[in-house]
């Protein structure tokens, strides 16, 4: 349910409205757009019916909210989230750019990459302390190590970072030293993670399951949503098809989609979907062309030795090659890189 409130609705109304819905058992949520202020409703709705809200001083009208997302949905709110990470704002008319290695494996290789990467344009720093690995014999990453090699290097050259959260026991060490949380696709219905950092003030990636559907997706937004945070930013990473050509098929008739269905912004990751280094320029051109709100790329300096994803990393000369590329793009469909 979402209660719209008038344009002349005073913080006296609003706050009286708020309080009547805690006392009736449900949970407000307040969202406060350039124009109106609304009232999201989360709870079983049905006590509405002996207490009708539209009686109440400040209220223009009460909806439904038909789709199963409530707080994710453009019912709750028209105009488009943009969620700010250290600075960087994604979902504006810039294009947002993640970039470096899958995995941290030293100060001295993240540091070369996050100088590289910022050389040729990227926005935040990406790079994984805690890697979920198919194989129980692979590179798990180096854990807190990583985070603080991570968070040094995003210091030094001034870029934001972002990493992958696995377990609610690491969620602690990932807030101190991380600007935004990943949830990876492994994780994306994992609702005990996602209520923890539903209740974090930390920004969220929240990347698609490579089985999920995009309403799964989008329930799975809602869950850290209806805890509190709102700074989501969706990724698009690749879904399991029968093609087996490249590691995943991503699906970018799904970032147009997702922005007609929900105010949050929508980035690709062009790396995992593929597989391939050679098909991630074309496909970030594709996913800029299609209206993403920003990519995440991985990158590295010897890809031959990375202990994760080399066949899917550019090397910085490459990557700074795609930018420039990019930027072509970006600016034939109004927007920046």
């Amino acid at each position: 349910m979402i209660i719209v409130l008038r344009s002349d609705a005073t913080e006296k109304q609003v706050k009286h409205i708020i309080d009547r819905v805690k006392k009736l058992g449900l949970k407000p949520m307040v969202s406060r757009g350039i124009e109106r202020t609304i009232i999201g409703v989360i709870g079983e709705e049905d006590v509405l019916r002996v207490q009708p809200l539209e009686v109440f001083p400040g209220v223009d009208r009460v909806m439904p909210v038909l789709a199963p997302y409530k707080l994710v949905s453009r019912e709750f709110k028209s105009e488009k989230t943009v969620v700010s990470v250290g600075g960087v704002k994604i979902g504006a008319k810039k294009v947002a750019v993640m970039a470096g290695p899958c995995s941290i494996e030293s100060y001295d290789q993240l540091f070369k990459i996050a100088k590289a990467v910022k050389k040729a344009g990227a926005s935040l720093l990406r790079g994984g302390a805690f890697k979920p690995r198919t194989s129980p014999y692979a590179f798990q990453g180096l854990g807190e190590e990583g985070l603080k090699y991570l968070h040094q290097a995003g210091k030094e050259v001034g870029m934001p970072v972002v990493t992958e959260l696995m377990d609610t026991r690491d969620l602690g060490a990932v807030e101190r030293y991380a600007d935004m949380i990943q949830i990876g696709a492994r994780n994306m219905q994992n609702f005990d993670l996602l209520k923890e950092v539903g209740l974090s003030k930390k920004p969220v990636l929240l990347k698609r399951g490579m089985m999920s559907t995009i309403k799964e997706w989008l329930m799975s937004a809602e869950y850290i949503l209806a805890n509190g945070n709102f700074n989501v930013v969706l990724c698009e990473r690749g879904i399991r098809t029968f093609e087996d050509a490249t590691r995943f098929t991503l699906d970018l008739s799904a970032v147009p989609m997702v922005k007609k269905l929900s105010h949050l912004p929508v980035i690709a990751d062009p790396s995992h979907a593929t597989g391939k280094w050679g098909l991630v320029g074309p496909m970030a051109k594709a996913a800029v062309a299609c209206g993403s709100d920003g990519l995440i790329i991985e990158v590295h300096t010897n890809p031959e030795e990375a202990f994760s994803d080399g066949t899917q990393s550019l090397v910085p000369s490459r990557f700074g090659t795609m930018m420039k590329e990019l930027k072509k793009v970006a600016k034939s469909v109004g927007r920046d890189i």
